[in-house]
């Protein structure tokens, strides 16, 4: 990927990248464990985001 972004692909970037995030562990305690896992966490080796 080039080094020089558009401002919309940065912001779409940059919101993928803290969306990306696991379930807070208060959540956790809160629902008592029926949020153990983010279901839109992605890898970035494994899931691609459909237009970045």
């Amino acid at each position: 990927m080039s080094s020089h972004k558009t401002l919309g692909k940065k912001v779409r970037l940059n919101k993928a990248t803290k969306s990306n995030r696991r379930v807070p562990a208060w959540i956790m305690i809160r629902t008592s464990r029926r949020f153990v896992r983010h279901p839109k966490t992605r890898h970035w080796r494994r899931n691609k985001l459909k237009r970045a």
